[in-house]
């Protein structure tokens, strides 16, 4: 007779994981072992200007997906169900029959800048805090709408379609709004996880702008006939609605033992911050400009924003233009043999967000603080990275005052992960052992909330968590320096 484990080991999930500078399909199948994770399908992503905007080619991005599904289904022709990731706060703008208006607009394009204080007006900083939670960033979706309403196509637009929900509308025909990824738009009431009709009304958006909300672990549709053609995915295959913001599915996929786990999901952004049961709406965390996004099971991941590895992405790419050829591997160990104390800046700062060139910035940041400037490729890395890790180091601690929550470990997850430096640089300034790993946290996430909702994996997030720790073998890094492998 087959076992149930046998019977889940024939059962294949597919996870759509898209980040800022790059996407993936990834095909999830239980084993003894865990979740063995198979990447089929690579692709590159990047915003590029057209009509005076920064934008995304999610068209584009669409057809990479179509190329992934394909491959998947080439490679296992029983495919259970897909789910879908991606950042936040960016939207697709759909006519009334569905069309998609205009290639989305990326976060770090400028046009909020001149909508910020309109936004304020209509509804106070301190007040937008008490029902959404969200920390501050210029280009939250209520910003980016606030713009949208002096563009040329406001009055066409029927609905705003946040990123991973476009996609899965594309598959499936299905309009819906995934709740983790809704609490990113500074719309959402952080209590009662529905649309704040106050905040809308305030600033004069429709109440039906986006579709209705889904929950992670429901299921949204089948695959549309057109899809199910195209990619030779089976009739039956669903899409299930998982943690649509990737740092959502990241924390699902961190490795934790405890209740209440501290982590930075770092990849272009770093997210630092602990998983809690109820949100933190007090002055002193909106001062701290801290956030309290969305998880899944309502958990709250109590977070905020660190500049992440796009101050070392936006270089590497800076030298690749100007005909230098660095060798990441090598600058970082060349990085990790300077001293410390060497200049460092504050990776938040806005003058760091839009894409350029950042060795230049940097420089400049220092040289204007009265810092000396890292001169040499190797000093301007081990100025990010010790950046980064200040950066983490201050945030956990202004986690664990506002949220009287102990972290005495942190999980380091993401692309990040394999960063041996910046692991051992956030053990040394936070303190607390460094967990790090898995890299592929997201997908991990993604396909575990699929899983479970298949019935294979415990419905308890902390068991699901736990039986994922007895399996991933994360690196510990620890603050004498001292690096040890396993748990």
């Amino acid at each position: 007779m087959t076992s149930r484990r046998e019977r889940a080991e024939e059962r294949v999930f597919g996870a759509i994981d898209i980040g800022a500078s790059s996407g993936r399909v990834v095909a999830g199948r239980l084993t003894g072992a865990g979740l063995a994770l198979e990447v089929v399908h690579r692709f590159p992503n990047g915003a590029a200007r057209a009509d005076g905007h920064l934008r995304w080619d999610l068209t584009g991005l669409y057809e990479e997906v179509l190329t992934g599904l394909t491959e998947l289904g080439r490679r296992h022709p029983d495919v259970v169900s897909l789910g879908i990731d991606t950042w936040a706060v960016d939207y697709g703008l759909l006519d009334a029959d569905g069309r998609l208006l205009a290639e989305p607009v990326a976060y770090r394009d400028d046009r909020t800048e001149a909508v910020v204080g309109q936004v304020h007006r209509r509804v106070g900083r301190e007040r937008l805090y008490e029902v959404t939670g969200l920390q501050f960033l210029p280009f939250n979706t209520l910003y980016q709408l606030a713009a949208e309403q002096r563009g040329p196509l406001w009055s066409r637009v029927r609905h705003a379609v946040l990123l991973p929900d476009l996609l899965a509308y594309w598959l499936t025909g299905s309009l819906r709004t995934e709740v983790t990824n809704a609490s990113t738009t500074g719309l959402l009431d952080a209590r009662s996880r529905t649309w704040s009709t106050e905040i809308l009304d305030a600033l004069g958006l429709p109440r039906d702008l986006f579709p209705p909300l889904i929950s992670p672990g429901e299921t949204l549709a089948a695959l549309a006939p057109g899809v199910q053609a195209r990619t030779g995915l089976p009739p039956a295959t669903t899409v299930v609605a998982v943690g649509s913001h990737d740092t959502a599915s990241a924390v699902v996929g961190v490795p934790a033992t405890g209740r209440h786990p501290g982590f930075v999901s770092c990849g272009t952004w770093s997210l630092v911050g602990v998983e809690l049961d109820e949100p933190v709406l007090t002055r002193a965390s909106r001062e701290a400009n801290f956030t309290n996004e969305g998880g899944v099971d309502g958990r709250t991941r109590y977070l905020r924003n660190v500049g992440g590895l796009w101050l070392l992405q936006e270089s590497l790419r800076s030298w690749r233009e100007a005909g230098e050829s660095p060798d990441q591997g090598q600058l970082l160990a060349e990085a990790a043999e300077l001293p410390a104390g060497g200049p460092v800046v504050d990776a938040d700062a806005s003058v760091f967000l839009a894409p350029g060139d950042m060795p230049a910035r940097i420089r400049a940041f220092c040289a204007e603080r009265g810092e000396p400037p890292p001169e040499s490729r190797a000093a301007l890395v081990r100025c990010v990275l010790d950046s980064l890790a200040q950066g983490y180091a201050r945030t956990l601690a202004a986690a664990e005052r506002l949220s009287r929550q102990q972290v005495d470990l942190l999980h380091l997850v993401g692309g990040g992960s394999q960063n041996e430096l910046l692991c051992q640089l956030t053990a040394d300034l936070t303190g607390r052992p460094v967990l790090a790993g898995p890299v592929e946290a997201t997908a991990l996430g993604n396909l575990a909330v699929q899983a479970r909702a298949a019935g294979l994996l415990p419905a308890d997030l902390d068991e699901l968590r736990r039986q994922s720790a007895a399996v991933l073998r994360p690196r510990r890094y620890l603050p004498t320096g001292q690096n040890l492998s396993g748990p």
